[in-house]
């Protein structure tokens, strides 16, 4: 008998392995998702600008990305003895005005490199809601807990959605023709936004990611595609048993069965054959020796190092610390 209900994935092409370069940008999905790269030693970017939860937020990031826009005094402000830009998360704040700025800059400049090479872009996205600044009638990425006063809410469309992916795609193109972009929702729920203003805000974007794709599909067959992590969560999961203690994030089991899918879809079958080797690693160097000094350990971190030079010779840009100084 049958307990459950599985989400196919499907295997897409073309897949991701160790020289791929993967720029991952939006919700604190993608923060779950990123370490998990990290983890494996996939060459990956993400966030330069922090967490992005509304589709405007990363498309005006992509638009700015593709100008080489350079942020002015003009583009911050002060408040509460910190310096804020309406663009970026409020992990970028600063007491320094000209930190903040050349973090700004470096965001935009590191990202444009980064995307002339890169293969894949994985958008994650939170929620239609957004704020808008009222003196500017701008929409702002983050409202670094001004008064509410100061900004109005509103629901983007899925007309607007669209446009809003069309625009970045187009941006993206012109730094990378080759670039493969793969859209998710996040499971996770704004419940802050009410429980029926929630769903409403996932289905615009659901409704909106696919009408792109679909419209993507006539010129760009190949370029967009989607991947059913909000739907693993919700009808494959659903179960509290997967979610953290605040009910809403999904929790490490949760996330690691929702990235067992994500190899399943996207991920090389060369690159999978070395994550046991990785795992290895990782557990050998999170190792807690009973006596350093013994004959015995120095023997199996001498053969750690050689797993590890091992290693970096099927992914030259492999990352592990130095075990034997």
């Amino acid at each position: 008998m049958k307990f459950r209900t599985s989400v196919p994935v499907i295997e897409q092409e073309p897949k991701i392995d160790h020289t791929s370069k993967i720029l991952l940008l939006g919700s604190c999905f993608v923060e779950n998702i990123g370490k998990k790269l990290d983890y494996y030693q996939f060459q990956n970017l993400r966030n330069p600008f922090g967490i992005f939860y509304h589709p405007g937020a990363i498309g005006n990031f992509i638009e700015k990305v593709a100008t080489a826009y350079n942020y002015e005094e003009k583009d911050v402000f002060y408040h509460n003895e910190q310096w804020h830009c309406f663009d970026a998360h409020s992990c970028l704040n600063s007491s320094n005005k000209e930190e903040l700025l050349f973090q700004l800059n470096e965001g935009i400049n590191k990202t444009r490199s980064f995307i002339k090479n890169a293969t894949h872009i994985v958008f994650t996205l939170g929620t239609s809601w957004y704020y808008k600044e009222k003196e500017t009638d701008l929409s702002v990425a983050n409202c670094h807990k001004l008064d509410q006063k100061y900004f109005k809410k509103e629901l983007l469309s899925v007309k607007e959605i669209e446009d809003v992916f069309n625009n970045a795609f187009q941006c993206l193109l012109t730094i990378n023709p080759d670039i493969k972009i793969i859209f998710t929702v996040s499971p996770v729920r704004h419940l802050k936004d009410g429980f029926v203003e929630n769903q409403q805000s996932k289905a615009h974007l659901l409704t909106g990611i696919h009408q792109f794709i679909a419209a993507q599909k006539i010129t760009n067959a190949d370029s967009c595609f989607y991947f059913p992590a909000y739907e693993i969560m919700l009808d494959d999961l659903r179960d509290y048993r997967f979610y953290a203690e605040d009910m809403v994030h999904p929790n490490s089991l949760a996330i690691d069965y929702i990235w067992s899918h994500f190899t399943e879809g996207w991920i090389a079958k060369k690159a999978l054959e070395l994550f046991k080797s990785i795992e290895i690693i990782h557990r050998g160097l999170g190792h807690k020796a009973f006596n350093e000094n013994s004959v015995k350990h120095q023997l199996f971190l001498r053969d750690l190092e050689e797993k590890i030079l091992s290693l970096k010779n099927k992914i030259p840009t492999s990352e592990f610390k130095n075990i034997l100084l």
